[in-house]
């Protein structure tokens, strides 16, 4: 279980910023979890093959794309520093911020069906009218 996203100060301030850091952080330990998959193609034998002993396998185009799926980041910038420092070299918490300000400016959820909607409303009900009783 993965606790307390967007939580500062043991719960008592919430950030958003700090909750799209989380949330990618999150989906880091969640991707780890998964495991290693053993297929045909991540033991890339075929590769193993056609670069031989010796040979360079980190700038084959099969090395490349398994490295890029799995470090399938949005906020951290693994640039080097003379080129995080042109392209403006802001930080992994201020990227977050602005990317919580874009969700929060446009993000439209859809709404509940009817049928979610009389569900909760149900439990609300439910819960309302036990109440009521503990109090008589």
């Amino acid at each position: 279980m993965i606790y307390g996203l967007g939580m500062l100060e043991s719960g008592i301030t919430f950030d958003y910023g700090q909750l799209v850091l989380d949330c990618e952080f999150a989906r880091m330990i969640k991707f780890t979890l998964r495991g290693v998959p053993v297929t045909d193609d991540t033991l890339a034998v075929d590769v193993i093959r056609e670069i031989g002993p010796g040979g360079n396998f980190l700038i084959h185009p099969h090395t490349l794309a398994g490295m890029r799926s799995q470090s399938d980041v949005e906020l951290m910038d693994r640039r080097m520093r003379a080129n995080w420092e042109k392209a403006g070299s802001t930080t992994a918490y201020e990227r977050a911020v602005e990317k919580a300000r874009w969700i929060l400016e446009n993000h439209r959820p859809e709404p509940l069906s009817e049928g979610v909607l009389r569900e909760i409303r149900s439990i609300v009900e439910d819960e309302e009218r036990r109440v009521e009783r503990e109090k008589s």
